[in-house]
């Protein structure tokens, strides 16, 4: 009984299916594993790491349909361009596990086994590695400041006022006009002094803006809002 899928090609057998397919799923749950223990953000999602397992396996069978024929890969691609993915990438770690699970597929199904195990322990221990030891962070914790005001007065000079007081530096980035023209919202980028905290600016703004809202978002540069 012949269980070899013959073409013009070459030949791969139904062993060769069931090694890519099972090698494909432990790189890639290896790799999803890897992604949820180095995390740290709030937006996880579930359904993208079970993509990441979906994705890598998904990219050894593509390579095992398309082997070394350049007809067939171009009908691939162009079945693929089809399709529109709408869903934004929060961070742009996450494109990064994509690419390796992308990366392993293709190493499994094209039969280069060692290479496609070596590349995705060695990858996920240097992951490992600059999670655990911080690689290139930055000591600068900034925060968003909000501030309305009444828009019939400008009130500037007093909110710049605090925030010499309360801030190392603070700068303005947007305003915009709310509630129909009857309130105007600033909004600041600052680092708050030693000592100082976020409640106290709070509270001395809205001493200052007729008890309006105020709202500070702390430790931005690593919450993906």
């Amino acid at each position: 009984m012949n269980l070899g899928f013959d073409d013009l090609t070459g030949t791969f057998s139904v062993m060769d299916i069931v090694v890519s397919l099972t090698l494909s799923f432990l790189l890639s749950v290896m790799i999803a594993y890897v992604y949820r223990a180095t995390h740290r953000n709030v937006s996880y999602s579930q359904s993208y790491v079970q993509t990441l397992i979906i994705l890598g396996m998904l990219i050894s069978v593509i390579m095992l349909v398309v082997g070394s024929n350049i007809a067939r890969a171009f009908a691939l691609v162009g079945a693929l361009s089809v399709i529109r993915f709408r869903n934004a990438i929060k961070e742009t770690r996450d494109v990064g596990f994509i690419f390796l699970v992308m990366a392993v597929g293709m190493a499994v199904g094209t039969r280069f086994y060692a290479l496609a195990a070596i590349a995705a322990v060695v990858i996920s221990l240097i992951i490992f590695l600059m999670y655990r030891f911080n690689w290139f962070q930055l000591d600068v914790s900034r925060q968003v400041v909000k501030v309305q005001v009444p828009a019939d007065d400008d009130y500037g000079n007093v909110i710049n006022d605090v925030m010499i007081r309360h801030t190392d530096e603070f700068q303005l980035v947007s305003m915009e006009s709310i509630r129909g023209g009857a309130l105007t919202e600033l909004m600041y980028t600052v680092r708050i002094k030693k000592g100082s905290e976020p409640g106290t600016l709070m509270a001395e703004l809205r001493e200052r803006n007729r008890g309006q809202g105020v709202t500070v978002l702390t430790g931005y540069d690593q919450t993906d809002l």
